[in-house]
């Protein structure tokens, strides 16, 4: 296996996801005051890991779907380029290293994990097959992100953001779907039963109410903290949801990561958002 191959079966780009574990110190004003490199780093790694672990379990269970899928078909599973012995293996290894960082972070953290591969195994056997539980099941995901970085740094969730990640997560899960649907037209069943199931616009309506309820929450909590510079992050909160919706219609993809990486739009107005709070929470 070559050095590409394996980063491709691990999907490194997706450990951006995990940068997720850093939002409640980050938000909350202690990721400066207490940061420790190698523990945050350990932190990182331990979610990433057990992540990948997932990743690899995902693919052998759709290797054969994946095989006729227009970009997944060049997955390493799925084009022969790993056996699944030896997919099994590496994700058996990364699953136990994953879990044995996590305990030496916190038994909560390692709950957080534990919850996680467990959600994640039932979404690649089931799960995903079935209506909304397959959005719902992706926003999960991202909460137990943010759950598990609460845990590791001991930052209580607030509720804003536990509502703003909650429905930004159902957002761009309905975004992913919508993306891929336009993207496999009358071959959705094939590749994803539960994609053939949503009636016309139902996604695109879910995309509307959830970036709409988005933007109210993170309005209300922007107000309830009384500063003008984050009040002109609201116009890029809403920026940032019309771009991704933008991209998901014209057909572009609606992958979260990938969409970060390859807009260059939304990465500006992610940057500059994370600018903004972290000059308003540390600058003073």
């Amino acid at each position: 296996m070559t050095a590409v191959t394996i980063c491709k079966l691990l999907r490194v780009r997706q450990w951006l996801k995990n940068l997720m574990l850093f939002f409640p110190p980050f938000l909350g004003g202690t990721l400066f005051s207490t940061f420790d490199g190698s523990f945050s780093f350990r932190v990182l790694c331990a979610f990433s890991l057990v992540s990948s672990a997932t990743y690899i379990l995902n693919d052998i269970v759709d290797k054969e779907h994946d095989r006729y899928h227009p970009e997944k078909r060049t997955r390493p599973i799925a084009s022969g380029q790993i056996t699944i012995v030896s997919a099994l293996s590496l994700s058996a290894l990364l699953l136990v290293g994953g879990c044995l960082l996590a305990l030496t972070i916190s038994s909560y953290f390692f709950f957080c994990i534990i919850c996680y591969v467990a959600l994640s195994v039932c979404y690649s056997l089931k799960l995903k097959q079935l209506v909304l539980v397959d959005i719902f099941c992706i926003s999960a995901g991202f909460l137990l992100r943010l759950q598990a970085g609460g845990a590791a740094f001991n930052v209580t969730i607030s509720e804003w953001l536990f509502l703003s990640v909650f429905l930004l997560s159902l957002f761009l899960s309905a975004g992913k779907r919508v993306a891929e649907r336009k993207q496999l037209g009358n071959d959705a069943l094939i590749h994803r039963k539960a994609l053939a199931s949503y009636p016309d616009g139902y996604l695109e309506g879910s995309m509307l109410m959830t970036g709409g309820a988005v933007l109210v929450t993170y309005a209300l909590y922007v107000i309830n903290r009384h500063s003008p510079v984050l009040l002109v992050s609201v116009p890029l909160c809403c920026f940032g949801l019309l771009r991704y919706s933008f991209r998901v219609q014209s057909g572009k993809g609606g992958d979260p990561t990938d969409s970060l990486l390859k807009d260059l739009p939304l990465l500006m107005v992610g940057m500059v958002w994370a600018v903004m709070i972290g000059w308003v929470t540390y600058g003073g």
